[in-house]
């Protein structure tokens, strides 16, 4: 592990489109002790291409490919290349602030914290913002999360210092990875503190999982069920209240 360090993990799949917004957004941070590893997790499209542009001018991204198994395989491959005392999970399309890394590092060290998200924009395929930004919560607790998760891929930063690296389960592919990779942490450390300014843009695509609930009720249960093996009836009222609040957070 490099003390100070951050490791930014960005897996991508046929994501030619939004990729040189996402590593320019990288480029542009005023923090600059960084690496940014890249798994091209099997795409036939150029975004290898585009990529290789960027590797060119700064050796600081490497960029890796694997046969098509996910994103939870694709992270975990670079989770496990990290060399970093930090690790983010950025996705090829997501766009972060100037200030991302910066604002939260510094808001990790004031709250003492492990984990840390931010607060951030939903925009949309042509980086119009649909949506009133997302505010995190300060505070949040395993409980917390069961009911909604504060955590926004894109702006979660975790301290791997005290609990050493936490990879996600790849029997899940690309539905709720993120999220039961948050609860593991989430369980070592007993709290998430969420920094109140905007500091990221998540880009909603119209046949995302995030615009279709209906595709994530399933794999939303077997994490309660099967993952966090509560029982069928805290997985029945911890289901009930993430389409809740899942209604709620992504109303016009």
């Amino acid at each position: 592990m490099e003390k100070g360090l951050v490791s930014i993990i960005t897996p991508i799949y046929n994501g030619a489109r939004y990729v040189s917004e996402t590593i320019q957004s990288v480029l542009n941070q005023s923090f600059s002790n960084w690496e940014m590893i890249i798994i091209d997790d099997g795409s036939i499209d150029n975004s290898c291409e585009i990529i290789d542009r960027f590797i060119h001018k700064e050796p600081k991204i490497r960029l890796f490919s694997q046969k098509n198994a996910g994103s939870a395989s694709a992270r975990n491959n670079g989770i496990k290349r990290a060399r970093g005392q930090f690790i983010c999970l950025l996705d090829a399309d997501d766009v972060w602030e100037p200030e991302f890394l910066t604002s939260q590092l510094r808001f990790m060290h004031v709250n003492s914290a492990v984990l840390v998200c931010s607060s951030h924009r939903r925009i949309n395929e042509n980086s119009i913002e649909i949506l009133k930004p997302f505010i995190a919560p300060f505070k949040a607790s395993y409980s917390d999360l069961l009911k909604t998760c504060s955590i926004s891929c894109l702006t979660g930063v975790y301290d791997i210092e005290p609990y050493g690296k936490v990879y996600l389960k790849e029997e899940f592919k690309s539905l709720r990875d993120d999220y039961i990779y948050w609860l593991e942490i989430i369980k070592k450390i007993k709290f998430v503190y969420g920094n109140p300014d905007i500091l990221a843009s998540y880009r909603m695509l119209d046949n995302s999982a995030t615009r279709k609930k209906s595709k994530l009720i399933i794999p939303q249960f077997k994490v309660f069920y099967s993952v966090e093996k509560l029982g069928i009836l805290r997985s029945i009222y911890y289901l009930a209240s993430w389409a809740t609040f899942g209604f709620l957070k992504y109303r016009k």
